[in-house]
């Protein structure tokens, strides 16, 4: 599967940016969202090639979104990597459970978020 098209969740306006910015300087078109709950809405909407989510948000988290976008026909095949600052074995569990293509703590390098875009082609 090629990739082009990213949607980038996270509610820090710092940590989006960034991350946007790694993503679009890589070549990838960006879609961004501050939330859970956006992140499954744009998702059906814009149908992205991968996300990268953030866990902890308002409105929805990213574990929360992470379930809906799975549950969703429309959406279920597009693989979402956490980008999270929690780095507990029991979050990586149940990032697992739910079917997450990759996972990356925070702070991270600009590689790690290539190489996790990267791995879900």
């Amino acid at each position: 599967m090629a990739i082009h098209k990213v949607l980038i969740v996270d509610d820090a306006r710092p940590d989006l940016m960034n991350l946007e910015r790694i993503v679009s300087s890589a070549g990838y078109t960006t879609i961004t969202a501050t939330n859970g709950q956006q992140a499954v809405e744009i998702s059906k909407a814009q149908l992205p090639d991968v996300i990268l989510m953030d866990v902890n948000m308002d409105q929805m988290d990213g574990f929360a979104a992470t379930r809906a976008i799975g549950g969703d026909a429309a959406t279920k095949s597009i693989p979402v990597v956490l980008v999270t600052s929690k780095n507990q074995k029991a979050d990586r569990v149940w990032a697992q459970m739910l079917g997450v293509k990759g996972y990356v703590t925070k702070p991270y390098t600009p590689d790690q978020i290539l190489n996790a875009i990267t791995a879900c082609a």
